[in-house]
């Protein structure tokens, strides 16, 4: 017996096959229409059904390229199961290359979202109608906010056993047990059964070789833990850490930065990691570790400012 058709917006996907689908958000004041752009991958044989999102911040552009490299590697006729693919979520803003939709609001503050409130929520609405609620796994994909960049990690709810297991298969370097954010997609997710992944590397506005390949090559793993594709030949994976604790070192002064750490080093409390100046060069102040750990995210910025985020440790088990 043929597998049923998947539906999604006014259209229908038959199994075994991939359709690309607009589902309308708004129109704009020149008369064009704005919508949200799905990929649908409906495999022939049955499975799991799992989103994969990138973009609801318009600047982080890294998931878009993850996805685009996933979906081209992926035949319809031999996955198990579906695959929902929304490489650009915050539509408006990725066009303006902005974190934010035009009115300012955070689109990943604004879920469950509503179908009559601000452009925000209704996109949010849309995004949790048309998609979440089909899905019963979601992997969202990050890069750091502007001027700072993020060593590949995954975050996610660590103490459920079955997000763990997709954690772990996912393989990134280091999986962060991370706290709910109100109005996130996320929390919005949990709230109705699906378990998420959120994937966070690179720096926004900008592509890197390292945060792509390893997004591609982690949702893939999972898809294969998820018996959706064949598992790929086995690879030799870094050891996994898990933190429970992170906590950016923040300047105490205001000044000129020179960093001497970087991504993915290992820090003992006390370390040097830098230090600022004054514009002649002066010396104002020195950086040091307030924890062991690895730095999993940085400033990208030469001029700081007293409180302003400098580098983020993750105190890490083996």
């Amino acid at each position: 017996m043929a597998r049923e058709s998947f539906a999604i917006g006014n259209v229908r996907v038959r199994a075994g096959a991939a359709r690309d689908v607009e589902l309308p958000i708004t129109r704009l004041v020149t008369g064009g229409d704005v919508s949200l752009p799905v990929r649908v991958v409906h495999g022939r044989e049955p499975g799991p059904v799992v989103w994969v999102s990138g973009a609801i911040h318009g600047d982080e552009v890294i998931g878009v390229e993850v996805i685009r490299e996933l979906i081209a590697a992926l035949d319809p006729k031999k996955v198990r199961g579906t695959l929902v693919a929304v490489p650009v979520v915050n539509v408006l803003g990725f066009m303006a290359g902005d974190r934010y939709l035009p009115d300012r609001r955070d689109l990943n503050r604004s879920f469950p979202g509503s179908p009559r409130g601000s452009l925000a929520s209704r996109i949010a609405h849309l995004f949790m109608a048309e998609v979440v609620a089909k899905c019963e796994v979601g992997i969202d994909v990050h890069t750091a906010a502007d001027k700072r960049a993020n060593l590949p990690q995954i975050r996610a709810d660590l103490d459920d056993p079955r997000t763990r297991d997709l954690a772990e298969a996912f393989g990134a370097r280091v999986m962060v047990h991370a706290r709910l954010r109100d109005g996130s997609l996320r929390q919005a997710a949990l709230e109705v059964g699906a378990k998420v992944l959120l994937y966070e590397a690179g720096e926004a506005n900008r592509f890197d070789d390292e945060s792509i390949a390893t997004g591609v090559a982690g949702i893939r793993r999972v898809l294969a833990f998820l018996d959706m594709i064949e598992p790929e030949p086995a690879d030799d994976l870094p050891a996994r850490l898990e933190s429970r604790s992170t906590a950016w070192v923040r300047a105490r002064s205001t000044g000129i930065l020179n960093l001497e750490t970087k991504l993915g080093a290992f820090v003992e409390a006390g370390d040097r990691l830098g230090g600022l100046s004054d514009t002649f060069g002066r010396r104002v102040r020195l950086i040091h570790a307030d924890r062991d750990g690895i730095v999993i995210g940085l400033t990208r910025a030469p001029i700081v400012n007293a409180g302003d985020a400098l580098v983020h440790i993750a105190s890490v088990t083996q």
